[in-house]
């Protein structure tokens, strides 16, 4: 039976096409009903994937292609949801790498091969994307040959297929050119050159589970491999810990993959992958296994978090008027069940009760975390990102990153000049004759914070900026911040365009008129370096003396609305994101004026002699 079975992830750099062609795989399969409504980009299933246009969550489907099940795991491509990716790469025999036929290999591409060449999984490369006016496929092939040569990869996986393909019109080629109308060519590259699952269906059970959803009928769902022997419904089985302990249980209902649907089983082989519910307290990483005979497997591995940051209650003066989960308690319980099905992130108490600290691998991972606990109502605070450091044999270590920016040439000596005050070191430049030059540095994960809103603003919205993490540094001790100050509301109200008016020269303000304010929220970014005090709400004086220019309009510059992520990069030390399911506020940690300099000035030193 597991003859019968491929298992394979479908790995790129992020905004590649991996999720239209999944698309297409399952269109073509037949796995759809003639008459039934499908979305675009099926497989991104929550809404924050439908918008930003990212897969965040690791998600399985399958499909059949003659008599073969193809069980297919689409990962993401953004480094910061890297534990998705090695969960992932435990489930399948094989990878089909997506490389756009223009960009290429970009720092993601790169990650998640390095991943897939170290499980020592066989790779179909498809060069998708073939249909753009500047695709340069042959050109792109050698640079995947010199990443492959570049990660060490064995002679085995240097002699992989090539499949060239057109995702969005669903065609796939063997030869560019030929007159393939559809993805066969792709299938059949998968059912030949993906090895069919290792495992014994007759040996000791051996199950690994990899992901977890939740079913408001069955309870936990657990979703894993069966790497050995067969799962019967009904059998009393053993749950290996990730303490060692067996813990007995018995399954209650059994799943196996079939589209978009899960379709009850009676049985699972070695080699499928399967959903198991009513099983209850495990966790990503803990086997299911025989309980006469328990013989469970190797935990994941997972990398190292590289970056922390502070959430805490909502303690601002306008709290409560919109979130419906505001306490310290709901805090903990909201992060305690994200431990639960995502690997990657920790969460660690602080000295006071209202506060944890979030480690995670990225600013984008922890600001879609954030994004989401909004949008189930929370209202929270959390302060600037900061880097995890390490020591290691009397060295205090740092991570480092590798970072590749694409720009047209006009903009280099910015990017340079931006970078230099960073600690960016280039590594390499290259220019394929297009206009653009793409950009090769190492820089300490520190520099990234905030880089990506200035160098967009530096290139006017043309840059494409990708990082990746690249091991360990010695610490280089202290980085400047950010150059400007901040517009500080000096007391509470409702903002006015009369007070903005004349407030726009002194910097760019965050808020329009009418907006409620309070005393040390963040109105906008001052043009010099220090803060400033400023009245939001303050009005035109009524007088009944008239002149010609008296009452003209007043024109306001459109203020700058900061995305979450924008914000987050924007604040310094002192300060903290006010998140609410319906605002994004800047505002001062100690909000009174006359208590900040001072409190400012205890945390500098605390920090010196800290350091």
């Amino acid at each position: 039976m597991s003859q019968k079975i491929r298992n394979i992830a479908i790995i790129a750099h992020v905004d590649h096409g991996k999720t239209t062609l999944v698309d297409g795989m399952l269109r073509q399969s037949g796995i759809f009903r003639a008459n039934e409504a499908v979305v675009e980009r099926v497989m991104d299933s929550n809404d924050l994937e439908r918008e930003r246009g990212i897969t965040i969550l690791a998600k399985n489907t399958a499909l059949f292609f003659h008599d073969t099940k193809i069980n297919i795991v689409d990962t993401p491509g953004h480094s910061d949801f890297g534990g998705e990716v090695e969960r992932a790469l435990r489930m399948v025999d094989g990878v089909v790498l997506l490389v756009d036929a223009s960009e290429g290999p970009l720092p993601q591409t790169r990650y998640v091969l390095q991943k897939a060449l170290a499980a020592k999984l066989p790779p179909v490369v498809v060069l998708n994307k073939i249909d753009r006016a500047d695709a340069r496929p042959n050109e792109v092939l050698d640079e995947i040959y010199d990443l492959f040569i570049d990660l060490d990869a064995t002679e085995d996986q240097l002699d992989f297929p090539v499949i060239y393909t057109n995702a969005r019109d669903g065609i796939a080629h063997r030869k560019q050119g030929d007159h393939s109308k559809d993805l066969l060519p792709l299938f059949e590259a998968i059912v030949k050159h993906i090895p069919a699952p290792p495992g014994d269906s007759d040996g000791v059970l051996q199950i690994q589970v990899l992901n977890l959803d939740y079913s408001d009928f069955l309870g936990r769902i657990a979703i894993g491999r069966v790497f050995n022997g067969t799962l019967k419904r009904g059998a009393d089985v053993g749950i290996g810990k990730l303490s060692g302990k067996i813990e007995p249980t018995r399954i209650t209902k059994l799943f196996t993959f079939r589209g978009l649907q899960r379709d009850e089983a009676e049985t699972a082989v070695a080699g499928d992958i399967v959903a198991i519910a009513g099983v209850e307290g495990i966790q990503i990483g803990e086997s299911v296994t025989s309980l006469e005979n328990p013989a469970p497997l190797e935990p994941l591995n997972i990398d190292e978090p590289t970056l922390a940051m502070v959430f805490t209650v909502n303690t601002g003066p306008l709290c409560g008027r919109e979130g419906n989960y505001l306490t310290s308690r709901d805090l903990r319980d909201r992060l305690q069940k994200e431990l639960l099905t995502n690997v990657s992130i920790r969460v660690e108490d602080t000295d006071t009760p209202e506060s944890f600290r979030v480690l995670g691998r990225g600013e984008l991972q922890l600001a879609i975390l954030i994004e989401t606990m909004r949008r189930e109502g929370f209202e929270l605070m959390v302060g600037k990102p900061e880097i995890v450091v390490r020591t290691e044999g009397g060295k205090k270590l740092e991570p480092l990153e590798r970072l590749v920016i694409d720009v047209p040439e006009n903009f280099i000596g910015i990017v340079m000049e931006t970078l230099g005050s960073r600690r960016g070191e280039m590594l390499k430049m290259s220019n394929h004759g297009s206009g653009r030059v793409r950009m090769d540095f190492k820089i300490p994960s520190r520099g990234l914070i905030g880089l990506r809103s200035q160098l967009l603003t530096d290139t006017r919205g043309t840059a494409l900026i990708h990082s990746i993490f690249d091991g360990w540094i010695e610490y280089g001790g202290d980085m400047a911040l950010r150059p400007t100050g901040a517009l500080v509301a000096d007391r509470g109200g409702v903002s006015t365009a009369f007070a903005l008016w004349n407030l726009q020269e002194r910097g760019e303000l965050f808020v329009g008129p009418t907006v409620d304010v309070y005393e040390g929220m963040i109105v906008g970014e001052n043009s010099r370096e220090q803060d400033m005090d400023v009245n939001v709400t303050k009005e035109k004086k009524q007088t009944n003396m008239r002149s010609s220019s008296a009452d003209e309009a007043i024109r306001l510059i459109p203020h700058r609305e900061l995305s979450l992520e924008q914000a987050i990069e924007f604040i310094a030390d002192d300060e903290y994101v006010e998140i609410t399911p319906k605002t994004i506020r800047l505002r001062k940690k100690v909000l009174q004026a006359n208590k900040r300099p001072r409190r400012w000035q205890e945390i500098r030193a605390s920090q010196e002699t800290a350091g």
